[in-house]
């Protein structure tokens, strides 16, 4: 991955996520025919990738901060398009676990840093 550093987890979890999230895009517009809530998971699901970029290339701590916290809201909202397309039956279990598990872990993840910089911060 050109650009990622390998050392820094959230961005590159976040960039496999995306990766992950247009993947699923194209087979779910391809297959199945659903344009709606995929396109939403599309937006917010490689939002979080860019908002952590965002945030790494920050002006300030305060900056970064304000891009993370964007980020994990996002990972939230992708959380909740994925649980609709299994609950709507375009995702199968299987499907939705797979990419669910990584979903839940970049929110985490996410969470734990923004923590972090806040103490930091004071």
């Amino acid at each position: 991955m050109i650009g990622v550093k390998v050392d820094n987890l959230v961005q590159v979890k976040s960039y496999a996520f995306a990766v992950r999230v247009v993947r699923l895009y194209q087979h779910l517009s391809a297959s199945k025919k659903e344009y709606v809530l995929s396109r939403q998971l599309l937006r917010s699901g490689t939002s979080i990738g860019a908002n952590v970029e965002e945030g790494i290339g920050g002006q300030s701590r305060a900056d970064f901060v304000s891009k993370l916290a964007i980020a994990y809201k996002e990972a939230r909202e992708t959380a909740y398009w994925l649980r609709l397309l299994r609950d709507t039956d375009y995702l199968s279990e299987t499907e939705f676990e797979s990419i669910y598990t990584d979903a839940e872990e970049l929110c985490r993840l996410l969470g734990a840093i923004q923590k972090t910089a806040r103490r930091q911060r004071n």
